[in-house]
Parts: structure tokens; sequence; C-alpha cells
């Protein structure tokens, strides 16, 4: 099968990776567009999640992977992640590898998506380019098995996703219940830790890093006190 007859559907934000740049270089047809889900649809029911070694142990401390594990198996049949880096890089991020080690357990085990390192962007490219090179790719990516939101929908989930603990699944549970971010925000911890799987504990955060005071108030109430 010729390259040149391959496609791959690419998310705009992994420009800035220089894969896109790879994978053209070899005449590979690159679409670029703005995924809900996922980095590159190299098949029909196969979809990759690309992320770097800190971008993982991000998304593992902040709850976003399990979400995104969540919504890339109710979209496609065969979801992969792909883990790019050196893996070495563990021991600086986190004191606790186990934690690494447990979430990438949980991803394999519990949602059945195979996790698969690669050392480097170029390796990745290769990684893809075999990948659409599979029978099963011949046909083509799909984009319409997608369900897609409008901006003000990712915008309200996005406000939500910055609060501690919260990924999108629970984002969308807020909203279920609250209506929107204004009433979720202002919301008590009793009201927060009624919301299906959150917690008081969690809710008790959320409340903390919204009430607590910040510095940088602080430092320019100081300011102003000494210029009068």
């Amino acid at each position: 099968m010729k390259l040149e007859n391959l496609r791959i559907v690419v998310d705009e934000r992994e420009k800035k990776s220089g894969i896109p740049e790879l994978l053209k270089s070899v005449g590979l047809g690159v679409e670029m567009k703005t995924l809900p889900i996922g980095d590159y649809i190299v098949a029909p029911e196969t979809i990759v999640e690309r992320k770097s070694i800190r971008d993982l142990m991000s998304s593992i401390f902040d709850g976003r992977l399990f979400d995104q594990c969540t919504r890339l198996k109710e979209h496609f049949e065969y979801p992969v992640v792909l883990m790019e880096g050196n893996v070495d890089e563990i021991e600086e991020i986190t004191d606790n590898p186990l934690v690494f080690y447990g979430a990438l357990s949980t991803v394999v085990l519990d949602f059945k998506i195979p996790v698969i390192p690669t050392p480097s962007a170029m390796h990745t490219a290769k990684l893809l380019v075999s990948m659409c090179s599979r029978k099963d790719a011949s046909k083509g990516p799909f984009l319409k098995k997608i369900r897609k939101s409008n901006d003000l929908e990712k915008q309200q989930l996005s406000s939500l996703c910055s609060l501690p603990g919260i990924g999108e699944k629970f984002a969308i549970r807020m909203l279920e219940k609250f209506g929107s971010p204004l009433k979720v925000l202002n919301a008590s911890t009793a009201e927060l830790a009624k919301v299906e799987g959150l917690g008081e504990a969690r809710s008790k955060k959320i409340k903390k890093m919204l009430e607590s005071e910040s510095k940088f108030l602080k430092k320019n109430n100081q300011k102003t006190l000494h210029d009068s």
C-alpha cells in the first residue's frame, strides 16, 4: 500500500510537536482538524491519544486521564494511549512512581486500552505510519462518530476542569446538577459533595481553593497602603 494513498486525521494542537510535519515528509495524507477527543485518528475505529511523560503525569494528578479514557472508549473500538519520552523522567517529577504505574495499570487492565511507549517524536511518527498502513485502515478515518460540542460547552467544561481533582466527567455532572459554572462556583461544600462520586474531601479542596485569599491581592493591598 502506497503511503500517499493513506490518510490520518490529526488534532490541530499537535502541530507544535512536529509530528504532523514528519508524517507529511514521508508522503502520508495529513488532515488537520480540531478533535474533541484524541490526537490521531489512524483508522475507522482506531484513535491515538499521545502524551509526553510530563503531560501523562499531569493528567494523572488532575484527574483528566481517566475521563479521557472513558471518552475514547465511548467513541472508538480500539483507542491507544501513546506515551512519548524517557520514562526515567518520572523520578524527577514525582517522589512516588507507584502512582504513575498504578494509573497505567488502570488504563490497561480496567479500561482495556493499550499503552505504547515511544522514545521520541520521530519514533511516534513511525508508529503512526505503521498503524495507518494496516489493512483495516485502508478506508481512511471517520470523524462522524465523535459527538461534537459547541464552543460554549467546551468553555464551560474547561472552566470547571481547572478546579482541583475535576476532570471532564465530574465537570459534566456538575453542570447537570447546577446548570451553569457560576452556580457550581457559588455552591456550598455540602451541595458540591452531593455530585455523584465527588465526595466531601474533594468538595472541601475545591471550596478551599476558591475561598482562599490570593497572595496577589495581599501584595497589591500592601503596596497601596505603603504608597498612601
